[in-house]
């Protein structure tokens, strides 16, 4: 059965994603901090076949949730209703351009074991926050494709991750799993495997090195 993908965040990255979702999933729903009145005109021109909802009513439905809200707003989420559920954070702790938040300036891991402590049992897969969503659409390709684009994800459940890579090749991307979620720091701004044009062998290649370092 198809699985029902709810994404919170209704700017270029969850937008982006929803619209290449829909392409192969018959249940994707997104939101934003207003009502789901306000994305009417979003849906009807970018969006045809995304339902929109209100945030209790996608985060019950959905078995997948995507974070691609800006991460100074995820702790206004109503994070205790996530438990149980996969979880992906396609969010950056990036100071530079968010500006400095203190728990995370002082959280020295993964940005998304950080998340994790914040939404007890959630299955928390990090990954779809190292392309740019200009990049999504334009340098997606069919499976087999030699020049087919990696995306990477970590995360602690392997069921969870197995899920999550299959939604990453249905939207024209190779998945490469890299362990556990603590491993989340390599994808995290101004790493190797950030926003990098390569395919899945070449970054398997990255993390060997990486690895042997």
């Amino acid at each position: 059965m198809s699985p029902k993908i709810g994404i919170i965040g209704a700017g270029k990255l969850g937008t982006a994603l929803a619209r290449m979702f829909a392409g192969s999933y018959e249940n994707v729903a997104i939101i934003n901090s207003r009502a789901p009145d306000s994305l009417k005109l979003q849906l009807q021109i970018l969006l045809p076949g995304v339902q929109a909802m209100e945030v209790h009513e996608l985060i019950k439905w959905a078995d997948i949730i995507i974070l691609a809200t800006p991460l100074r707003q995820y702790q206004t989420l109503p994070l205790s209703e996530m438990a149980g559920k996969i979880v992906v954070d396609a969010m950056n702790y990036w100071s530079p351009v968010d500006g400095k938040i203190a728990e995370f300036e002082k959280y020295a891991d993964s940005s998304s074991e950080l998340i994790a402590q914040s939404i007890p049992g959630a299955r928390i897969v990090k990954t779809l926050n190292t392309v740019a969503y200009s990049e999504l659409e334009e340098h997606a390709l069919p499976k087999g494709d030699e020049k087919r684009r990696a995306i990477a994800l970590a995360g602690d459940d392997t069921d969870a991750n197995a899920l999550v890579a299959q939604l990453i090749d249905a939207i024209g991307f190779d998945a490469v799993t890299i362990g556990m979620l603590k491993n989340g720091t390599l994808l995290q701004p101004d790493t190797e495997l950030f926003n990098v044009r390569v395919t899945a062998d070449e970054m398997y290649a990255v993390l060997d090195r990486l690895q042997k370092v």
